[in-house]
């Protein structure tokens, strides 16, 4: 049957979402470890003048990020049509972005890393190499936009070791497991 698609198995995607500083990259990379899901960090498909923005402290507006956001979803629907599963480190802060990336594959799924300012703080001031300054935290907490009662966001708190919250979320999303590298 020439020029036919084979059906494609129905895939998983996971956002998960956060100020930065909230652990996100290895909630998420312990995720994919766990299930096998292809791992994304979403600051990676930033343009440099995006970085570069906030490398010198100033936040994004909405203008500068829906591009991103567009090209994230683009990325995890690509992975769907393939059949591949994903898991997404990305901030997602406002129900606007949150929307623009369920535009891409169908049933996206969040994971918020939800806690206290001076829990992120501090772990802000511990890593290193990262061009987001701690000084953005503030604007990142006023952009937060908590789920909506519509949305289906698991909530998990920051306060919990890294290997509790993918436990938690891995568990919370009911995710089949089978890798065990280390998570």
């Amino acid at each position: 049957m020439t020029g036919e698609r084979r059906p494609v198995a129905p895939t998983r995607h996971v956002v998960v979402m956060g100020v930065s500083g909230a652990g996100k990259t290895t909630i998420a990379l312990g995720i994919a470890a766990r299930t096998g899901l292809t791992f994304a960090e979403a600051d990676e498909f930033h343009p440099p003048a995006n970085v570069a923005s906030m490398r010198a402290g100033v936040p994004l507006d909405d203008v500068a990020r829906l591009p991103w956001l567009r090209d994230l979803a683009g990325w995890m629907a690509a992975r769907a049509a393939d059949g591949v599963s994903t898991v997404l480190a990305c901030s997602a802060l406002k129900r606007s972005y949150r929307d623009v990336l369920r535009q891409g594959p169908p049933n996206v799924e969040f994971v918020l890393l939800d806690g206290s300012a001076d829990v992120i703080r501090e772990r802000m001031a511990r890593r290193t190499g990262h061009y987001m300054p701690a000084s953005l935290l503030g604007s990142q907490l006023a952009t937060l936009e908590r789920p909506h009662p519509d949305e289906s966001v698991l909530v998990l708190d920051v306060s919990l070791t890294s290997s509790e919250l993918v436990s938690a979320a891995v568990d919370g999303l009911g995710l089949p497991t089978g890798v065990t590298a280390g998570w």
